[in-house]
């Protein structure tokens, strides 16, 4: 099953960028598509090894920060190719 997924990790203090950068970095070196803009991170593949590569990275983003928040959606299909029609 595929799915896609949209990331926004939020640390909660002042040096924020290099968990970001250290966060997507990862997400990027994984076998799957992964886009980013501004405001979130976009992730696309296989269900069980998105989740399988997300429940590591975001423990570990978490492990990197002093607080934080991951705000995460999942859509059941893979949506990486869509373009709106308007």
């Amino acid at each position: 099953m595929k799915i896609s997924v949209e990331l926004t990790l939020t640390p909660l203090q002042d040096d924020f960028k290099p968990a970001i950068i250290h966060f997507i970095t990862k997400m990027r070196s994984s076998n799957m598509i992964v886009l980013e803009n501004p405001l979130s991170t976009q992730v696309y593949g296989d269900y069980d090894e998105v989740m399988n590569v997300l429940q590591a990275e975001i423990k570990e983003a978490f492990e990197l920060i002093e607080n934080g928040l991951i705000y995460l959606k999942i859509v059941k299909s893979d949506r990486h190719d869509y373009e709106p029609h308007f």
